[in-house]
């Protein structure tokens, strides 16, 4: 198993959903940086669940603690290592034995793939709990490419069945910071409702729904990325991917560029106000052979209903080796998309600064 990600900037994960801490290790974080520790615990509140009816009632105060890399609120340069204690598991949800396999969850998987000796409980290194620290490194990078001039913002372009209007063609000087103090993260008024609403009469029912993010980057210069194992494309689809519950990511227009034509499909190009090359349409995203092209970055992650569900379901009982029913037990949240989008933006966050990294790299040699 590897839990080590990164080229220029190496981020390592650890813990499991029970045990007494998550946390992560950056290693390559620029020297320097004062910590905005207030901005750090917002994005950790975001993520963190039992705020509202719409996610599992697990209360975590999701506190970070750095234990190097950071002297006076100020990053060292050293491997930067940081851990978020845990206070409200409940393991006898779970029970003694791994024994019914939960449908669409990784208990089969993973107890393949570790002989049995993996720790089954709340999912265990498979728990959205690994979340927190990566919002946490997320949050870090966040801070030093907003002081280059990178802004990274996102909303939900849909969940259950309603579409949100979208966030592509808006003005470069539009203000998106209210998105991240919503619930609901969405562009056309009264549409937040409709989804809390859709949320909860799937919750009443014993079932959930699944949704989809939309994240747009703002300020990347062009250049970063590289063609084929490097691109930006990979690098980000690479760490998206690696959120629990996702099971798609595209890039600018995405799947609906498989019905245009490549006159409707190409991006022209031409000069600014202030002189510089830009494309009148972006249906890439923002990227060209892999390599950002200053425009907007433009992606979007699918996100599956979640698998934990109190309806019954068929499963197979590892004890038994017999067909059962199983409800689940235990807090879950109805939909993950609320709390899944400081993930998704706290990986775009993470990929971006490694790609930056190496392209500075590249321009002092």
């Amino acid at each position: 198993m590897s839990s080590v990600y990164g080229l220029s900037l190496k981020v390592t994960l650890f813990g499991q959903s029970h045990g007494p801490a998550v946390g992560v290790v950056l290693d390559g974080f620029p020297a320097g940086m004062a910590i905005d520790e207030e901005a750090l615990r917002f994005q950790l509140s975001r993520r963190a669940p039992g705020q509202s009816a719409l996610s599992t009632p697990r209360v975590e105060r999701d506190e970070p603690e750095f234990l190097s890399g950071v002297m006076a609120g100020v990053t060292t340069g050293q491997p930067l290592c940081a851990v978020i204690r845990s206070a409200s598991q409940r393991s006898a949800d779970y029970g003694e034995a791994l024994d019914l396999l939960r449908p669409s969850h990784a208990d089969y998987t993973g107890h393949v793939r570790y002989y049995g000796f993996e720790d089954f409980r709340g999912g265990g290194s498979f728990s959205g709990r690994l979340t927190a620290p990566i919002v946490l490194a997320g949050a870090l990078c966040r801070q030093y490419l907003s002081a280059q001039g990178i802004r990274i913002a996102a909303h939900i372009s849909r969940l259950a069945g309603l579409t949100d209007d979208p966030i592509a063609g808006l003005p470069a000087e539009t203000d998106f910071s209210g998105l991240q103090r919503m619930t609901l993260p969405t562009l056309r008024p009264g549409l937040s409702e409709e989804m809390e609403a859709a949320i909860l009469d799937a919750k009443c029912e014993g079932d959930s729904v699944g949704g989809c993010v939309s994240v747009r980057v703002d300020g990347l210069p062009a250049g970063l990325g590289a063609p084929f194992f490097d691109s930006v494309e990979s690098v980000l689809a690479h760490l998206l991917f690696s959120v629990p519950g996702v099971k798609g990511v595209s890039f600018g227009d995405g799947f609906a560029l498989a019905d245009m034509r490549g006159s409707e499909a190409n991006d022209p190009f031409a000069l600014g106000a202030e002189g510089q090359i830009v494309t009148r349409t972006n249906h890439a995203g923002g990227v060209n052979g892999g390599i950002t092209n200053g425009m907007p970055l433009l992606l979007t992650c699918v996100f599956r209903p979640t698998p934990s569900i109190a309806k019954p379901q068929q499963t197979v009982s590892m004890r038994t080796h017999q067909e059962a029913t199983l409800a689940v037990r235990g807090r879950h949240d109805p939909c993950i998309v609320p709390r899944a989008m400081p993930v998704i933006e706290a990986m775009t966050a993470i990929g971006l600064m490694d790609l930056w990294k190496e392209r500075a790299a590249c321009v002092r040699e």
